[in-house]
């Protein structure tokens, strides 16, 4: 029985390993200026948290297999760092999350990810969600994100249908 749960503190490490195990799949598939090893290292981690970004995990009996970030910007909702165990993945543990996520916020939800993580899209695609015009893109990912100008130039954006019916007024 998978349990979707608030992330604690005691969690960092596992989320940590989770989102380095699975960001291998990026290795050759971003541009190289913006690979490093690791994929994002703890005091990255923690930025992240201090910034606002707070996790949910799927638990099973063997502990968390994978994670997802949530992050409040007032009037939208960022879905962050969403990564599953290399291993068990394909398996409905990122919908679950995702569903999961989608439950706990009322703004509409707006997801990053590098333009050649074709994977990534299609996930988000499958679950309802929109790529956004490339103008629009830039323009969010400048507005919500702290991202590298490179990241910006290199990653898409999706939103889903509640951001599409009120997200000209933005």
């Amino acid at each position: 029985m998978m349990e979707i749960r608030a992330c604690k503190e005691s969690d960092f490490e596992t989320i940590h390993t989770i989102i380095n195990d699975a960001a291998q799949a990026y290795r050759s598939v971003i541009p190289a200026d913006r690979w490093h090893e690791p994929y994002m290292s703890a005091a990255e981690l923690a930025d992240e948290i201090q910034d606002g970004v707070v996790f949910w995990g799927a638990e099973q009996d063997s502990g968390l297999d994978g994670i997802m970030g949530i992050q409040d910007k007032g009037d939208v909702t960022l879905i962050r760092h969403a990564y599953v165990r290399t291993g068990i993945q394909q398996k409905g543990i990122g919908t679950h999350l995702l569903r999961r996520l989608e439950s706990v916020t009322k703004t509409p939800i707006l997801i990053g990810t590098w333009a050649t993580a074709v994977w990534a899209i299609s996930f988000y695609q499958k679950n309802g969600y929109q790529l956004v015009i490339p103008e629009e893109k830039t323009r969010l990912l400048k507005k919500y994100w702290c991202i590298h100008e490179r990241q910006i130039e290199t990653s898409v954006v999706l939103a889903d249908s509640k951001w599409f019916e009120v997200g000209t007024r933005r």
